[in-house]
């Protein structure tokens, strides 16, 4: 092939590379940064020992923090500019794999890698996120490349095998210090190797594999000698940190595994119709390992399988599934890419021996085939933009929604760091439980002060299951303070309002029986008189004479004149943490209500009800005992004035 041929080839190339930094960049600061990504903002902003200190604490290792560090002094701490370093990681991540299936198979092979990774919502998810899994991939893509290199020049030593050891060391290092999930990486070039010098031992003698061992060993001996200062703290982490897998069966698992290696994680039902086709292209691969059975053929052949069949099956094997752990993979993404690429070279090269007219039918079927594939890949990447379902936590929207609260509590690990690179107000920021929790009146007794010393407080819910097991903050705001009712998800993350008395309210005797068993023994209301915008706090005291098989809904309710509903709020009592099939007869129950005066309600006369209801049938009201047309007890007149 001529000079100006090879240099044709490389536009194809190009222009798939310049597609992966479009897709990467496009609206790559748009989204907020979630709690993950602000941890990665406070990292970068400290020294690099503290960096390092304050990761030895953590299931991470500093490689990348340091990394964004320099990045940040450079090029800024806005969104974008935080998460270009992964952008840019995911852009030359395409590169390699290119650069990879090129050496082993060829320039087409090139191509359809480097497309492969560059669409894949999977690997584009975490090139537009301020995290290490986009390094991650690099490393391991540019590891594998430099690896192919080193056992090509391995068996003549000098300069060339000495160059691709060092880099091949320095590469692992670099996923070493990385991500704690890059030994699944090596463990699979471990594998390859044993099978290149098995094979150079029989084709070339004992000598010719033992000088390649020889290289190999001292690349990773590099690699090893740089790690080796944390490798104490790594083995204390991995060793030491629960497992956060999950049990799911193997098919379901690798259900999803390969939807996302595919499609991406904006993979779906639609997609997998194609699974048969797909397993029947990837098979060629293999088949000219039948017909030309030479041993280099062969080895260059299983490359991506090998890597992609035990990175997946150690993962699997370790318990390390669950879909929050599923970006460990994003390598075995890359070696899906070269098998897929591999295939594509086999289909075109075979197709070569066939008739004119037969070659060209069979080579626009295989392009065919693989625009289909990109149509596919292609029509996932409106969803990742924009669909909810794959947007971040917007703590963004949370911080200007916060603006009128004086206290604020934050109940994920390590979220106070991601709410104060958008929060600017003067409230008070309460990370609880403190520390790691599990001390649960400690963190009873810290609400509590938060609640006494504070008349508006916004609680930002995410992660609880992990610091806060039994609910304690929750569960103290809700029957201590008074729920406001105003709820909101943004993304996975729930923020709620809550309202605290000034002074313990008086609480009226009642005696209103609803249903068969449960009375309203007494309630209490902070005034009788409120302005739009104002919150009136309501405490009902229920009692049961029986157990409760059911669980209720309370309701609390603003009637105008004509009985028409003007605000409302409800709640399983006690703001869910007091459900009703839970009571013991006898017992008084403190229910905590914070109703919202609408902002624009006129001002007059206004009547305040509440009652309860099925909570699987929101309107089977239970009626008032003594009054069976009344399903509502009324509480107050309350005037709205301007």
């Amino acid at each position: 092939m001529t000079a100006r041929a090879d240099r044709l080839w490389l536009l194809p190339l190009l222009a798939v590379l310049l597609l992966a930094a479009a897709l990467r960049f496009h609206r790559l600061g748009a989204q907020s940064l979630w709690n993950d990504e602000g941890n990665s903002v406070v990292q970068a902003g400290r020294p690099l020992a503290e960096i390092a200190a304050h990761a030895a604490r953590d299931i991470h290792p500093p490689g990348y923090y340091w990394l964004l560090a320099g990045w940040r002094a450079l090029a800024g701490e806005t969104e974008f500019a935080l998460r270009l370093l992964s952008a840019l990681a995911g852009v030359l991540t395409a590169a390699f794999a290119g650069a990879l299936a090129s050496r082993l198979y060829g320039r087409l092979a090139a191509v359809v890698a480097a497309a492969l990774v560059a669409l894949n919502t999977f690997a584009l998810y975490y090139s537009q996120e301020a995290r290490m899994y986009a390094l991650l991939a690099l490393w391991a893509a540019a590891s594998l490349w430099a690896f192919v290199r080193l056992l090509e020049t391995a068996r003549r030593p000098g300069r060339a095998a000495l160059g691709w050891a060092a880099a091949l060391g320095l590469f692992s290092a670099a996923g070493l210090y990385t991500q704690y999930a890059f030994p699944l990486t090596l463990i699979a070039q471990g594998a390859l190797a044993v099978g290149w010098l098995l094979w150079d031992a029989a084709a070339r003698g004992l000598r010719a594999a033992l000088r390649t061992l020889v290289v190999y060993a001292a690349a990773n001996l590099l690699a090893l000698a740089l790690f080796l200062p944390w490798l104490p703290t790594a083995l204390a982490q991995v060793t030491g940190w629960p497992n956060t897998g999950e049990a799911a069966p193997l098919g379901a698992a690798l259900g999803v595994i390969t939807g996302w290696l595919v499609f991406g994680v904006t993979a779906d039902s639609a997609n997998f119709g194609s699974t048969p086709y797909l397993l029947a292209f990837l098979s060629t691969a293999i088949v000219p390992l039948a017909t030309r059975p030479r041993r280099r053929v062969v080895w260059r052949a299983l490359l991506p399988i090998v890597w992609l069949g035990l990175t997946v099956g150690l993962f699997l094997a370790l318990g390390l599934y669950r879909e929050a752990n599923l970006k460990f993979l994003l390598p075995s993404q890359i070696a899906f890419a070269v098998w897929m690429a591999r295939s594509a070279d086999v289909i075109w090269a075979a197709a070569g021996d066939f008739r004119p007219g037969l070659s060209a039918l069979l080579r626009t079927a295989l392009v065919v085939g693989l625009g289909v594939l990109a149509a596919s890949l292609w029509s996932g990447l409106d969803r990742l933009y924009y669909d909810p379902q794959f947007q971040r936590d917007d703590y963004r929207a949370i911080a200007q929604a916060v603006a009128d609260a004086d206290a604020i509590v934050l109940t994920a690990p390590n979220q106070a760091e991601v709410f104060r690179y958008y929060y600017r107000g003067d409230a008070a920021i309460h990370p609880l439980p403190a520390g790691l929790g599990g001390d649960d009146e400690a963190a009873r007794a810290a609400v509590q002060a938060v609640i006494a010393a504070s008349r508006r407080i916004a609680a930002v819910f995410w992660g609880e299951a992990e610091r806060d097991p039994n609910r304690v903050v929750e569960t103290t705001l809700d029957t201590e303070a008074f729920p406001t009712g105003e709820d909101a998800w943004h993304g996975d993350v729930r923020l709620a309002r809550y309202t605290t008395a000034s002074a313990p309210l008086a609480i009226r005797p009642s005696g209103a029986r609803l249903g068969e068993a449960i009375t309203l023994a007494g309630c209490g209301l902070s005034a009788d008189r409120a302005r739009p915008g104002e919150t009136l706090l309501v405490e009902l005291r229920w009692q049961t004479s029986a157990l409760l098989t059911k669980r209720y809904k309370v309701f609390v309710q603003l009637l105008n004149a004509g009985g028409v509903l003007v605000a409302q709020r409800d709640s399983e009592p006690g703001g869910g943490s007091l459900p009703t099939d839970g009571w013991t007869p006898g017992d008084l129950i403190t229910d905590r209500h914070g109703l919202v005066i609408p902002a624009d309600l006129p001002p007059g006369g206004y009547q305040l009800i509440a009652g309860l209801y099925d909570a699987a049938y929101p309107y089977a009201r239970l009626p008032v005992a003594g009054a069976p047309d009344a399903d509502f007890i009324v509480l107050a007149a309350v005037v709205v004035a301007p």
